[in-house]
């Protein structure tokens, strides 16, 4: 009996032994499992779960300049100080003894429009005007007036039509005026030349006018650019090359720009030569131009101007880099804004440059000569 339970023992034992060891064989194939699993080198089974790759968004270098920003005017880069300011929206004269102007180099828009006797003026919209002598500066018409409320600018001029009085009141314009208390401090008479056409400024006179007046340099908190900018240049998808353009305004003022393949540029004429800052002797030029056809008529007997746009919209040529497409405009003066756009509706995208705007009687599109 006893030799019976010794064996019985024995074989308990040997089956305890085989169990333990398959239990560890378990384990230890458990421990690689989870071993491979997580290792890098591992077989990927025949649908893996991938989480989805993600490329980030580069931000391209020039994209994040300290202290700078790009231009409402321009879309090129400008330090945030003069960038993040109103702009100066400046009456420049146009007649032949002055064609030449001081500091209209300066602008980064420039607009041209008929007043009476077929005589021009020209509006600087600029956020960098510099220098003693910027002019000479003449009177105001309620259209450039509206323009200059577009850009939220600080509107200077010297003198103005009872249109002009009227727009500058309803619109509660900021504006430097000659003729009122605040001219002796912003503007001075050059004798060499004959009045009206003698009448300059300089940005520090303008800018004690403006502190003198408590005008705000800052926008007003609901204030939008007027264009979209492309970021680089880029050519225009048209066949219609535009190597010239002559603007017929009249017989007493027709200019032309022609264009500078090498540079990309317009280079403006006008009264027999090129037209020129006086300041610098540098010619004007421009990267865009826009041509605006308008409703305009005259308002009374003494040819004064006017322009049906205070809700209204219109076509346009836009050109640049030696070609032009046709698009649209629309504008509204109570919401203080005014824009351009394709062919495919959206809004206009300009190239990063100065622009040269011609706001062009509708009825005369013939007199827009391109080349």
């Amino acid at each position: 009996m006893k030799r019976i339970s010794y064996y019985l023992i024995i074989i308990l034992s040997i089956f305890l032994l085989i169990a333990c060891k398959n239990k560890d064989k378990d384990k230890d194939q458990e421990d690689n499992e989870t071993i491979t699993e997580d290792s890098d080198d591992r077989t990927p089974s025949p649908t893996p779960t991938k989480k989805p790759e993600v490329t980030p968004t580069e931000i391209p270098e020039d994209e994040n300049r300290e202290g700078e920003m790009r231009s409402n005017l321009t879309g090129q880069w400008v330090p945030l100080e003069i960038g993040s300011k109103r702009p100066l929206a400046i009456q420049f004269n146009n007649f032949k003894t002055v064609k030449n102007q001081w500091g209209i180099g300066q602008a980064d828009i420039l607009y041209e429009a008929i007043t009476e006797g077929g005589i021009t003026r020209l509006l600087g919209i600029g956020e960098n005007f510099t220098g003693d002598k910027i002019g000479s500066i003449r009177s105001s018409r309620h259209y450039f007036v509206s323009i200059a409320d577009e850009y939220d600018a600080i509107y200077v001029h010297y003198g103005k039509t009872k249109y002009a009085k009227s727009k500058l009141s309803k619109l509660d314009m900021d504006n430097l005026d000659g003729e009122t208390g605040i001219g002796t401090v912003v503007f001075y008479r050059d004798k060499s030349l004959k009045a009206p056409h003698n009448a300059f400024t300089s940005l520090d006179r303008i800018q004690k006018g403006i502190k003198q007046k408590k005008y705000s340099t800052e926008h007003r908190k609901d204030f939008e650019p007027h264009f979209n900018f492309y970021k680089e240049d880029t050519d225009l998808d048209s066949s219609t090359v535009v190597n010239k353009i002559t603007i017929d305004f009249s017989n007493y003022t027709t200019p032309y720009l022609e264009y500078n393949a090498e540079d990309k540029l317009y280079y403006r004429y006008q009264f027999g030569g090129p037209h020129k800052d006086s300041v610098t002797g540098e010619q004007l030029t421009f990267k865009n131009i826009l041509v605006q056809f308008v409703n305009e008529y005259d308002i009374d007997k003494n040819d004064y101007q006017t322009i049906d746009w205070e809700n209204a919209s219109g076509s346009a040529y836009y050109i640049t880099n030696g070609k032009m497409v046709p698009v649209t405009w629309k504008k509204n003066e109570t919401k203080k804004w005014m824009r351009f756009y394709d062919e495919a509706g959206n809004e206009l995208t300009i190239n990063p440059g100065k622009t040269y705007i011609a706001i062009f009687p509708d009825r005369r599109p013939k007199d827009v000569i391109l080349e």
